[in-house]
């Protein structure tokens, strides 16, 4: 795992002032480049997961649809994206959330998976947490039952894993800054 993280960073860019002015962004688009990496991305999350007893992956809009995708093709499971309101077409449920500049809703397919399922939670970077536990407490709602969280980024400094360690503390991420 070591070799995969020291990859990653050095391809993960640093934007600064972005999105805005003091805030040091960690950009995983340079990643999108290199298929090799892409699939030792999947290969280490498939290896972490592999014989967790999964029903379905969702993965959180926008990023976090990317690598889910992949992963639950993988590993021959459901993907189920969740993404911001107003995207998803069928009957949704909602949840809202306070981002530090205002608030956000995310929505799911009411029929994305049946009561008790067994679900990885995908993002590409966990910061504060906010968004994923908001989506943790979608997939509780519905009666899922949260066997893990997969990251390819945590940003540590921001304390997100105790925000999602209520919902499950089988937190997985490939670099940690």
């Amino acid at each position: 795992m070591q070799i995969i993280e020291k990859t990653l960073r050095t391809v993960i860019r640093d934007v600064y002032d972005f999105p805005k002015k003091g805030i040091i962004f960690k950009d995983i688009t340079p990643i999108f480049k290199d298929a090799k990496l892409c699939e030792q991305i999947i290969d280490a999350f498939e290896q972490k997961f592999k014989d967790l007893d999964l029903d379905a992956i969702v993965g959180i809009e926008s990023r976090g649809l990317l690598f889910g995708f992949l992963l639950a093709n993988r590993l021959s499971i459901p993907f189920i994206p969740i993404r911001k309101e107003g995207k998803l077409p069928a009957e949704t449920y909602k949840q809202s959330y306070d981002l530090e500049y205002g608030q956000a809703t995310i929505e799911i397919h009411q029929d994305a998976f049946e009561p008790g399922a067994k679900i990885l939670m995908h993002d590409d970077l966990l910061a504060t947490g906010g968004t994923i536990a908001a989506a943790s407490k979608l997939i509780e709602k519905m009666g899922g039952q949260i066997m893990a969280f997969a990251f390819v980024v945590s940003l540590d400094f921001l304390q997100g894993k105790d925000s999602i360690r209520p919902y499950c503390d089988r937190i997985f991420t490939l670099v940690d800054y």
